[in-house]
């Protein structure tokens, strides 16, 4: 009966991580058209920009001042707020996309087919990874009932302005 009871728990605890997972994939399909049409109203709509230009200012001084040391510390702060302020833009995400294999001809996969490629983090975020186990790229977490990105944890040098 014991047996019983943990089958059945580690059965609805698997439900509930699918569950999250699809319905976050309807807001990251959203999120990866907004980008596909340069929406700039729907990325919005999907992206914390407060914390997402706070994630990209915290990778940018962590990965300058592993290359340049004392010197990052010093100017990675205001060109890492710049750049924040700069990148959180649907035509720098699309650059990211096509990372994942979206380019501008790709056709954005349903929800569902999205919900099996998330990965749900221990503290209730979804995030999205290049590969199957490898680490998250881009982090969403649930606000008033939309999952937004929140978090750009991958390399700097990945989110380009297109001039």
């Amino acid at each position: 009966m014991r047996r019983l009871v943990l089958i059945l728990a580690a059965v609805t605890l698997a439900s509930c991580a699918s569950v999250q997972r699809l319905g976050a994939a309807s807001d990251v399909h959203a999120f990866l058209v907004s980008i596909r049409d340069n929406d700039q109203a729907s990325f919005d709509a999907h992206v914390d920009r407060p914390a997402l230009q706070q994630s990209i200012q915290a990778v940018i001084e962590q990965q300058a001042s592993k290359k340049y040391g004392g010197l990052a510390a010093l100017l990675a702060p205001g060109l890492a707020q710049f750049a924040g302020d700069t990148l959180v833009q649907p035509s720098v995400f699309r650059q990211v996309a096509r990372q994942y294999g979206y380019g501008d001809q790709t056709k954005i996969p349903n929800p569902l087919v999205i919900a099996q490629a998330l990965k749900t983090l221990p503290d209730g975020r979804v995030c999205a990874t290049r590969k199957k186990d490898g680490p998250c790229t881009l982090v969403f977490s649930k606000e008033a009932g939309t999952w937004k990105l929140t978090s750009f944890e991958g390399d700097v040098k990945d989110l380009r302005l297109k001039l």
